[in-house]
C-alpha cells in the first residue's frame, strides 16, 4: 500500500486523559479514534492489527476442531431470566426494549444464546464433544471506562463454548483450549502466564486467567520462577497440564504471603494484563435452560459445559504495553499492520523514485505486506512517523542507493542496520 492511498493520521501529542502508554500510542499513531466515552472507531492501521490478531486466534481454534459461528449481538432477555443471572451484571448490562415492548439486551457474553442453540440441534451423545466459538463485538456499560481499549465499553472478543458427555470429557476440552491459548498468545509475540482464578458471575469451579506482564497491568501477579525455566527449556505449551498446575501462580486477590510455600527467592511478582479467561462450569446452564441430550443407554442427560474468552481488542493494547520504546510502538512481525516500510529520503529525485517504485512492485508480487512512504516530507518526519507506527522493518532509499542500487535495512526493535542489494532486500522481505 502506498501511503498516499492509505488513510493515516499521526499526532505529536496524545490527549491528556490518555493515561497509559498503549492508549497514548494508539491515539498518536492513528490506530483508533474515540467516538465517545469508552467507544472507539478502529482506523485502517488499527484494523489491520486487529484483523491479524483475529486471524491467529481463529487459526488456532480451527486447528483443534472448534466450530466458528456468529451469534447476534442483541439477545432476548428471557434467555438470561431462564438461566437465572439476568440481574448478575447489574448496570453493566445494556437493557433495551423494542417497539413491541419486548426486553432485549446488548450481549456482554453468550452462554445463554449458545445453550439455546445447542438445545435446538444437539440431540444425541454422538454429537458430543462439540465446541463452538465466535469473534464478535460485546458491550458492557463500564462505570469508568479507562485506559483506552484496555477497558472500553464496546470491545471485540473471542468467546467459545464446549459441550461434553461427562466431566472427564469436559476437562479434556478445557485442556485443549488451555494449550491452544498458550500457543495463540505466543504466536502473537507475547509471553502468557496462566493464573488460577475465580470464575465470578459466570459460575463454575475450574478457571484460569491468562496474563501478560506489563507495568500498567491492573492486577499484581505472583508465580514461581520454575515457570520461566520450564518455558525456556521446553516451551510451556509443550508441558503436561498437570505439570503446569503444580507451578504456583496467583493474582493479588488469591495470593497469601504467609501461606505461600514458594521461597521468596523463587517467587516473582509483576503487574499483569488479563487477555484471556477460561471456565469449566459443569451443568450450570444446561440444567437451568433444560439442554437435554440422549445418552448411549437411551437415558437423557445434561451436557457438561465450559466457556473460553480472549479479549481481542484488548490484546492490541497489551501487545503495545509489552512492545514499545521512547519513540513509539514496536510490533511483533506476526501482528504488525505492515511488515516492511519503504522510506525514500531523496525528494524530487527521479532515480530514487524509480528505484523505490521498482522495489515496491517487486515486494507486492512476492506477497510482502509492505507500506511505501511516498510522501514529499522531510526524512526526519518520515523516520519519526514510522518509528511511532512501529513497522518492524524499514528499507531506506537514500543518496547511496541512487549511486550503487543498494538499500539500507533497519530493524525497528534492535536498531541494527545493514546494507543489502536489490535481490537480497527482496529475499529478506519475502522471508519474514
Amino acid at each position: 500500500m502506498k501511503i498516499s492511498d492509505f488513510f493515516i493520521q499521526t499526532f505529536r501529542e496524545a490527549p491528556a486523559e490518555a493515561q497509559v502508554i498503549s492508549h497514548r500510542l494508539m491515539l498518536r499513531s492513528g490506530l483508533i479514534y474515540q467516538t465517545c466515552n469508552g467507544i472507539y472507531t478502529w482506523m485502517p492501521l488499527g484494523l489491520k492489527v486487529l484483523s491479524k490478531i483475529e486471524a491467529i486466534i481463529a487459526y488456532e481454534q480451527n486447528k483443534i476442531g472448534c466450530n466458528r459461528i456468529l451469534m447476534p449481538t442483541i439477545q432476548p432477555a428471557n434467555f438470561w431470566i431462564e438461566s437465572g443471572r439476568y440481574n448478575d451484571y447489574g448496570k453493566e448490562m445494556l437493557r433495551i426494549k423494542d417497539r413491541h415492548d419486548k426486553d432485549l439486551l446488548y450481549g456482554p457474553t453468550h452462554e445463554e444464546v449458545v445453550t439455546d442453540l445447542a438445545r435446538r440441534f444437539i440431540k444425541s451423545y454422538r454429537q458430543l464433544p462439540t465446541i463452538f466459538y465466535q469473534i464478535s463485538w460485546k458491550f458492557r456499560d463500564e462505570i469508568r471506562p479507562r485506559f483506552g481499549v484496555m477497558r472500553g465499553r464496546e470491545f471485540l472478543m473471542k468467546d467459545g463454548y464446549s459441550f461434553d458427555i461427562d466431566q472427564k470429557s469436559a476437562i479434556n476440552s478445557y485442556k485443549k483450549i488451555f494449550f491452544s491459548y498458550l500457543k495463540t498468545f505466543k504466536r502473537i509475540g507475547l509471553k502468557p502466564i496462566p493464573i488460577c482464578a475465580a470464575s465470578g458471575a459466570i459460575g463454575g469451579n475450574l478457571s484460569h486467567e491468562f496474563h501478560i506482564e506489563a507495568k500498567t497491568g491492573e492486577s499484581e501477579i505472583f508465580y514461581d520462577y520454575t515457570y520461566d525455566e520450564i518455558d525456556a527449556q521446553k516451551g510451556i505449551e509443550n508441558v503436561a497440564f498437570e505439570e503446569i498446575e503444580k507451578i504456583y501462580t496467583a493474582a493479588d486477590e488469591k495470593h497469601n504471603s504467609t501461606t505461600c510455600k514458594v521461597p521468596p527467592t523463587r517467587l516473582k511478582s509483576s503487574r499483569g494484563i488479563e487477555v484471556g479467561h477460561i471456565f469449566y462450569f459443569g451443568r450450570k446452564y444446561s440444567e437451568s435452560m433444560n439442554l437435554v441430550v440422549a445418552g448411549k443407554d437411551g437415558h437423557p442427560f445434561f451436557p457438561e459445559m465450559g466457556s473460553y474468552g480472549i479479549g481481542v481488542s484488548r490484546l492490541v493494547a497489551a501487545v503495545i504495553e509489552a512492545n514499545h520504546d521512547e519513540y513509539g510502538i514496536i510490533w511483533p512481525d506476526a501482528v504488525a499492520p505492515f511488515k516492511v516500510v519503504i522510506i525514500t529520503t531523496q525528494n524530487n529525485n527521479e532515480q530514487a523514485d524509480t528505484l523505490a517504485e521498482r522495489l515496491y512492485q517487486k515486494l507486492l508480487s512476492a506477497n510482502v505486506d509492505v507500506l511505501f512512504d511516498n510522501r514529499s516530507e522531510r526524512a526526519g518526519v518520515k523516520f519519526s512517523d514510522m518509528d511511532l507506527i512501529g513497522i518492524p522493518h524499514q528499507i531506506i532509499i537514500g543518496a547511496e542507493s541512487v549511486k550503487n542500487g543498494n538499500f539500507e535495512w533497519k530493524e525497528r526493535r534492535s536498531g541494527i542496520r545493514s546494507n543489502l542489494t536489490f535481490d537480497e532486500t527482496v529475499s529478506r522481505a519475502a522471508g519474514i
